[in-house]
């Protein structure tokens, strides 16, 4: 007996017709979306900045032949090269997230939603260059920032209550589909580019998350999300120009994303799409580690006056925390580059206790090579507090919880340091806003002049300046 094909197409699955209805139909009235927004995209760009300061990142940019000339190519902030939508997609969103320093989304599966930002201002900038040149009106940073919420709201939504990282695939998979789906919409297309976007997009082979994890860490892990939005303007430029897509691309038996790649499951949506993520995003504002480790750092800041000058003498550090966080970052023995070390606990927490701060230059190898590191890492126990993991998916807490405490040889120990909710959380807004704003205004004199500084703060300083601006206009201020 053969199972008979199917004779005509399918409609599009529910997931790709509910993203594409909320791309083009949903009207964003939230006044504290937009204004998160604006703090989401100058933090973004700052880190940009910073990550121009490490070779490992700068000899990742330009165009992929040198000499390469684009009429009207969009700008690459920070430096002169001036790319194709895509290329520069990969440019600005390798630099945004070079540094482990951009917003967070901690769910099922983690990740971070300013990711997009290099798919959406690379098409902005693109589009906005070339109606300049033929007479049009160019888009606004309004536009930008709509594109912002509805592609926060699609890769954290979709992010809730599905584990990507659990079948082996990483978060970047998300950055794609939601960079294809608002990158469309600035493009012009109408549902049905939408649809064939993104199920482009979930065709597509996906990255594993082997470059992550010991004992393959690697600097991929860094311009994995350049890759990703690159791919995901990619696939919206062709779907724009009438490429077709695949309806059930999530759904065919045998041969869909679920059954081939996500073990048969389908995707959970506990709420609808809207401007929640946004609202609630978590901002990377002390320390560039990995989020899980935000409060474990503070807790070690606060006790290294009490053991700067007793290293010597400890004998245990204990460190209780939740499960998301034993399964990332909780690593034992050799790390190999800084990628591996800005995923260990061990080695953050080793290097604020030690040093008393935790910095970017914290994990090259002049650094590493302090024999100190290593030593109090192997006097660490890691274990995981269920209320901590509990709190971590309860979605009226979402807490990011660690605690320390520092056992001596001579029977003397530290009290006890909890801090649950890291600076940058939303229940510490009020207080992580101006510490945002001051790292934004540090990154800028990384690289410009007081001037063109004081320009580029005027321009960013409110929602209604800001959207008002032309894309072009707004990023030329960040050419050198």
């Amino acid at each position: 007996m053969t199972t008979r094909i199917p004779a005509s197409r399918p409609d599009p699955d529910r997931v790709l017709v509910d993203i594409a209805d909320y791309v083009l139909d949903y009207r964003i009235d939230s006044r504290a979306a937009f204004e998160t927004a604006r703090y989401c995209l100058i933090d973004a760009l700052g880190c940009a900045l910073e990550a121009l300061d490490y070779a490992a990142c700068s000899r990742l940019l330009g165009p992929v032949v040198a000499g390469t000339e684009v009429p009207h190519g969009a700008c690459v902030p920070g430096t002169d090269h001036r790319l194709d939508p895509v290329r520069a997609a990969f440019n600005i969103g390798t630099m945004i997230r070079w540094l482990d320093f951009n917003d967070t989304w901690l769910a099922a599966e983690w990740g971070h939603p300013s990711d997009n930002l290099g798919g959406i201002l690379a098409t902005a900038d693109w589009l906005s260059r070339t109606r300049v040149a033929q007479g049009e009106a160019p888009l606004l940073m309004r536009q930008v920032l709509e594109a912002m919420v509805k592609a926060y709201e699609i890769q954290g939504i979709l992010a809730l209550e599905n584990s990507f990282n659990r079948v082996g695939l990483d978060h970047v998979v998300l950055v794609k589909v939601a960079t294809a789906a608002v990158c469309t919409w600035l493009l012009g297309g109408d549902r049905g580019h939408i649809i064939n976007a993104v199920s482009q997009a979930f065709v597509d082979g996906q990255p594993l998350r082997s470059y992550r994890h010991a004992p393959n860490t690697g600097s991929r892990k860094s311009w994995a999300a350049g890759d990703a939005t690159a791919r995901g303007v990619f696939l919206a430029l062709l779907s724009r120009q009438g490429e077709m897509g695949y309806p059930a691309v999530l759904t065919a038996p045998g041969w869909g994303f679920y059954d081939v790649l996500f073990r048969g499951q389908t995707f959970r949506l506990p709420r609808a799409y809207g401007s929640y993520v946004i609202e609630n995003i978590l901002f990377k504002i002390s320390f560039p580690a990995e989020f899980h480790a935000q409060t474990a750092v503070e807790c070690a800041l606060e006790l290294h006056p009490q053991v700067a000058g007793r290293w010597e003498a400890i004998e245990r550090v204990f460190i209780r925390t939740h499960e998301s966080a034993l399964r990332i970052i909780d690593k034992r023995g050799p790390l190999h580059n800084p990628a591996d070390r800005d995923h260990c606990l061990q080695y953050m927490v080793a290097v604020a206790l030690l040093r008393g701060r935790l910095t970017a230059a914290d994990y090259e190898d002049d650094v590493a090579a302090d024999p100190r590191i290593d030593l109090l890492r192997a006097r660490m126990v890691v274990s995981e507090e269920p209320r901590f993991s509990a709190d971590y998916l309860d979605p009226g807490k979402r807490s990011i919880a660690n605690a320390l405490q520092v056992f001596f040889a001579d029977g003397g120990r530290t009290p006890e340091v909890t801090v649950e909710y890291p600076l940058g959380h939303c229940r510490r807004r009020a207080e992580g806003i101006p510490v945002l704003v001051d790292k934004f205004m540090t990154n800028l004199a990384r690289r410009f002049p007081a001037a063109q500084q004081a320009r580029i703060q005027e321009s960013s300083r409110d929602v209604g300046q800001l959207g008002g601006m032309a894309v072009n206009a707004y990023l030329d201020q960040y050419v050198p």
